[in-house]
């Protein structure tokens, strides 16, 4: 048998056996290296690098945050460039350093069996830069650093914008290779890799990074299962921007229409005020509509606070209509319900501190005279007889009489009607005092409760460690 047949007997028993022998450097130059691993190395880049089918190939991840590109809340996606690092080692592969002359040397990519790692919330085009080369070393582990642009899913929880914080993960694991023949672990822990990416963190935008946190574990979607590293990249979103721009502003709308109460109705017209503020308020809300975050799963509680305003903002204008036509119109009305006025006057007023107005010590006459004095006002012939025993009265002056008492008679009536109805106009005018008054309570409640909502969530959100 032929050395060249021997040779290739070796070659194919340890292909298939998938070992790699000791380098041999005839000299420690690369010409030597070279040789070495085109013979020993290279062809082999078919199988796994281990002795034995059965063996469990260990593969060692690490990563590093150094940019956070942006976060889409209507995609539900978080774009980030992070340095991702695989170590792994080649069973049996080694050399001497004196021998070879390195204890490193860079090959190609495409020489080496590389393992099949990918990013389980990929959802976009990979656009990374490519990096042909890894670093392999004389005890036969490899070293594959590259950069990569991570467009990764996220769900986005926006209820508290701005002061949200969001938790998105990043799960490696092989596409392929069950558990049973790639293992996951991790090169450092999360500690260590969030003080490095917070060293390295090149983009200083509209979020931070807050926290890293690692698990393994085994992804059982299959019989076998596969093994898997997640990083939990943890963000908190700058909110200053959206503070100055929306909610500053939105306040200062809010305050002068709660000052705008202070207007009195009667002689200032208190509805074109109101209608000026909502007509800005709505131009502002459609300017700023586009730093307001969008998706289809949860509402803001921003939004909420806007929505609520310019409710309250259109409530307090049909509240000033009603108001105004109250103060022009009410005599017109007929006397106020019952229930309407116990429940407005008796109980309301209380609530909003306005109690009914107390009642006069001075002494008035009534004027709702009852109908037995109605019918005993016009004086009768009997009654001028009475009055005229020794001559009763010609019968022209005891006509004009009678025409004088039903004059008086119907002035009186119209004096009654007319003080009937001042009391009733006087009861509208007072639902609508206590009103006016309900809604500024209304007011001052919703914007202390926003102001305490906002300043404790924001209290909240710098509540955990930069």
């Amino acid at each position: 048998m032929t050395a060249a047949k021997t040779a290739g007997l070796i070659f194919c028993f340890s292909l298939l056996h998938g070992s790699v022998a000791a380098l041999n450097c005839t000299s420690p130059t690369i010409e030597s290296m070279f040789d070495a691993l085109e013979t020993e190395l290279f062809p082999r880049n078919l199988l796994r690098p281990v002795k034995r089918f059965s063996d469990t190939l260990n593969v060692s991840i690490d990563i590093t945050v150094v940019g956070i590109l942006g976060v889409d809340e209507k995609a539900q996606s978080l774009t980030t460039f992070i340095w991702q690092i695989l170590e792994w080692n080649i069973e049996g592969l080694s050399w001497d350093e004196n021998e070879c002359g390195t204890t490193r040397v860079s090959v190609p990519r495409e020489k080496l069996w590389i393992p099949d790692i990918r990013i389980d919330e990929f959802m976009d085009e990979d656009v990374s830069p490519n990096t042909p080369y890894v670093y392999l070393y004389n005890t036969g582990r490899v070293y594959d650093d590259k950069p990569v642009r991570v467009v990764s899913s996220c769900r986005l929880v926006i209820y508290t914008f701005p002061f949200d914080i969001q938790n998105c993960t990043l799960t490696f694991q092989p596409y392929l290779h069950f558990a049973r023949d790639i293992r996951m672990l991790q090169s450092r822990t999360a500690e260590e890799v969030l003080k490095e990416s917070k060293k390295l963190l090149q983009t200083k935008g509209e979020w931070e990074l807050v926290d890293i946190k690692a698990a393994t574990g085994i992804h059982d979607v299959s019989p076998e299962g596969y093994s898997e590293v997640k990083y939990y990249i943890i963000l908190r979103r700058r909110p200053i921007l959206y503070v100055v721009n929306l909610l500053i502003p939105s306040s200062f709308l809010i305050t002068v229409d709660l000052f705008s109460f202070f207007l009195p109705p009667h002689s200032v017209d208190r509805g074109s005020f109101k209608m000026t503020l909502i007509l800005g308020y709505t131009v502002f809300l459609l300017i700023m509509n586009d730093l307001l975050p969008v998706t289809g799963e949860t509402t803001p509680l921003m939004n909420v606070l806007f929505s609520l305003s310019l409710a309250l903002m259109v409530a307090s204008l049909l509240e000033t209509v009603f108001i105004t036509n109250l103060q022009f119109s009410s005599g017109q009305y007929s006397a106020v319900p019952n229930w309407l006025s116990i429940l407005v006057l008796r109980y309301l007023a209380v609530v909003v501190c306005l109690p009914p107005k107390k009642k006069s010590n001075r002494v008035t006459v009534s004027l709702h005279p009852s109908n037995k004095a109605m019918n005993t006002n016009i004086i009768s012939a009997k009654d001028l007889q009475g009055i005229y025993e020794d001559k009763p009265p010609p019968e022209p002056a005891l006509d004009e009489l009678r025409k004088l008492s039903r004059d008086l008679a119907a002035i009186r009536m119209q004096i009654d009607k007319h003080f009937q109805g001042s009391k009733d106009s006087q009861e509208w005018l007072m639902i609508g005092m206590v009103i006016d008054r309900l809604l500024f309570c209304l007011y001052i409640v919703f914007i202390s409760a926003s102001f305490a909502s906002i300043i404790s969530i924001w209290i909240w959100h710098n509540s955990l460690e930069s």
